[in-house]
């Protein structure tokens, strides 16, 4: 018996390598191809850029056709097969499909995790957009069977990951470096967009807004809308070019109620808040009081699954997408008590399908709320108040307004409603509404749900980069200043005198025992002078001297530092002992934690551009920049394994700059041959086959290699 498994494992891993070979070889055939041709780099990239959108184009093909197929095998095969149940069979299907899903995740729980729009822009910020394969096949099947089999959650956000997936992997197979393969995954998401929705505005302006977080310049712009564009065309020669939604033309009204719209832009954002703050508690009640517990997650999907199916049971429009839902909406079959429960149940169930373990997106139910919402609004304004506003125009710019509101993407939200609908008479009135409800969301929450669940994570992404890159430096790494401190007794004269003679607009008054007891700059002081000669003679610093003064410890990182200054109007802070709180080690300056910054800002960006310059380090591992200087390659030893940057500490430690590290990479697995490279992140946990590239001085390179 143990034979046999022997040799099963052997078969596996034989398949895989042989998988991974054959990649690798395809992938080496197509680089040499494109060295012979040796295109312009403008028509390289425009190239690039299209066959990305083709890619994700048919991608995005292929996820909307199995979501059908799927459909029909759930609705009609396994319902026939469940025909003891009759017309209840629709209850357990839902259940079923949630049930597949746990299993898909018991077996895969680390790729499980990485799912979403958020998982896409992760991988643009901090991996040069580096998706795995596997993953992307993971996340195609998985929400292909949730709405397939009733789960009532939305394609975008599987469609995006699918569309960067397949892109990065294109990318890797062409030899793009990190800086062309974060633009084009990027592009791919919103290629994958534009094609799933039809949209290729859409898509462009999801990619921006969304991925990229606004942080995109005009290369980058060209190739997303290449990509669009083409997967858009794409989408419209296989899957048609109607309209999803059905409505006789809207009639925006009179300008004298445009306040109505904003009314509704305001209940609109206000029910978005209502959601995500709904969706949140639902994540922290599954995970902390109901997982954490020990009750199997198959279990409470399965029961997820059988609320989705009982609500689809009396009211069939709750399952799946629901773009039949708002069409049924649009054409007024629907009296206001069911439009009124179809809301309550969407707004109940997504989260609930999400948050247990659900895959899907989001842009979806929040275009059905939306239509709800808006159908109700304008109901109850013309029942109640007597006037005649056009209900399908609220119900598109209710649409509209939820989807910005619940996404924080008021562009994108406008353009994927005007695309849907091809109808120009009412974007007034969905600009106004979209604004105000996606301004309410943003005072309320100050970035969208998927960064904020990025933040969850411990990341802290801002306009497409991790700006926490000083979280890896201590402030017992750095050598501290003299701080400048006054006797708190010192007279006002010779306060002046100091602060004149110093450069520093900050001084620290000490007590008889030399414990700081308050801080004086340029606000406390300013206000006295105009006094200068009454007061001269009677104020001393203590009378100054703001008593609120925030210390840091040798044990803060830099990152911590930077945030104080940003609230504080001083140029250094104190450092106090960790061990005893009254003795001062000295002070850090506002200028030495930016120049800090700014040092490792640029080593991402010459990590970036470097990054094919680091694939042909020469075969003795290292290539010399200037005399004394080089970038080298270090082979991660075995004590180095499971250990992240932060706990090596090799800037301070050795003297050296990680620029990136290289590990194996992958097809369906790590590989053991050749090479990825991905950025130098302080907390990736190095593994077996990893290397640092890294830069210094020949010396400390040589001492480094020796540990």
């Amino acid at each position: 018996m143990r034979l046999s498994k022997y040799n099963l494992n052997q078969e596996k891993k034989s398949s895989s390598l042989k998988s991974f070979l054959w990649a690798k070889s395809i992938g080496e055939f197509i680089q040499k191809q494109l060295k012979k041709v040796a295109l312009p780099e403008y028509l390289s990239f425009t190239i690039y850029a299209i066959v990305i959108g083709v890619f994700a184009g048919l991608a995005a093909v292929l996820f909307h056709n199995s979501i059908e197929f799927f459909n029909k095998i759930f609705f009609e095969q396994t319902a026939e097969g469940l025909y003891f149940l009759g017309a209840a069979a629709v209850i357990v299907l839902p259940a079923i499909g949630m049930l597949i899903q746990a299993i898909m995740i018991k077996m895969a729980p680390d790729i499980a995790e990485k799912k979403g729009v958020s998982e896409v822009i992760k991988s643009v910020a901090l991996r040069g957009g580096y998706i795995p394969l596997r993953n992307t096949i993971f996340h195609f099947f998985a929400p292909v069977i949730c709405i397939g089999s009733g789960g009532t959650v939305g394609p975008e956000g599987p469609a995006a990951q699918l569309g960067g997936g397949v892109s990065s992997k294109i990318c890797q197979l062409l030899g793009l470096s990190d800086v062309r393969r974060r633009v084009f995954t990027a592009a791919g998401s919103g290629a994958a967009i534009a094609a799933i929705f039809n949209t290729p505005l859409g898509g462009v302006f999801f990619a921006i807004e969304l991925i990229l977080l606004n942080d995109f310049s005009a290369p980058t712009l060209s190739a997303i809308i290449l990509a669009s564009v083409t997967a858009s065309t794409i989408s419209r020669e296989l899957l048609g070019n109607e309209s999803i939604f059905t409505f006789i033309s809207p009639e925006a009204g009179s300008y004298h109620y445009l306040y109505m719209y904003a009314i509704l832009g305001i209940i609109a954002g206000l029910a978005s808040v209502l959601y995500l703050r709904y969706s949140s508690a639902t994540s922290h009640f599954i995970r902390k009081k109901i997982l954490a517990k020990g009750i199997p997650q198959w279990l409470v999907m399965i029961i997820v699954g059988l609320f989705v199916g009982v609500s689809g049971y009396f009211f069939k429009d709750i399952f799946g997408i629901g773009y039949s839902g708002i069409n049924n909406v649009l054409a007024g079959k629907l009296i206001w008590k069911v439009v009124l429960i179809l809301f309550i149940l969407k707004f109940l169930l997504v989260p609930l399908v999400i948050n247990s373990g659900g895959f899907g997106g989001m842009f979806a139910p929040s275009l059905f709320m939306g239509a709800c919402l808006g159908y109700l609004f304008s109901f109850s304004a013309n029942n109640l108040f007597g006037l005649q506003l056009d209900t399908t125009t609220y119900i598109l710019v209710g649409m509209g307004a939820m989807l910005g509101g619940i996404n924080t993407i008021p562009i994108t939200a406008i353009l994927i409603i005007f695309e849907m609908t091809q109808e120009y008479s009412f974007i007034l009135p969905l600009m106004l509404a979209v604004i105000v409800s996606t301004t309410i969301s943003r005072l309320v929450r100050r970035s969208s749900v998927h960064v904020q669940h990025l933040e969850e994570q411990g990341y802290q992404i801002s306009e497409g980069r991790e700006s926490n890159i000083l979280k890896s430096i201590f402030i017992k790494d750095l050598e501290l200043n003299i701080i400048n401190t006054v006797h708190e007794n010192t007279k006002l004269p010779e306060l002046v005198e100091k602060m004149i003679k110093n450069p520093s607009n900050s001084f620290y008054t000490v007590n008889n025992e030399n414990k700081i007891t308050g801080v004086i700059t340029e606000v406390e002081l300013r206000p006295i002078m105009t006094e200068y000669e009454n007061l001269k003679d009677f104020f001393v610093a203590n009378d100054i001297a703001n008593p609120h003064v925030t210390f840091t410890k040798p044990e803060d990182d830099l990152d911590h530092v930077l945030r104080l200054f940003s609230k504080m109007n001083v140029d250094s802070i104190p450092v106090i002992s960790d061990d005893d709180e009254s003795r001062l080690l000295g002070a850090i300056s506002r200028q030495e934690v930016l120049l800090i910054y700014n040092h490792e800002s640029l080593k991402l960006n010459l990590a970036d551009g470097l990054s094919s310059e680091l694939k042909t380090i020469t075969d003795s591992g290292s290539s010399t920049v200037a005399e004394g200087y080089s970038i080298a390659e270090v082979v991660v030893v075995t004590d180095l394994i499971g250990k992240s940057l932060t706990e090596l500490k090799i800037r301070s430690n050795y003297g050296l700059e990680v620029l990136m590290i290289k590990k194996p990479q992958e097809m369906f697995d790590e590989s053991e041959e050749n090479e990825l490279i991905i950025s130098a992140d302080p907390n990736y946990k190095f593994k077996w086959g990893d290397k640092l590239v890294v830069f210094g001085r020949d010396e400390n390179i040589e001492r480094f290699k020796k540990i």
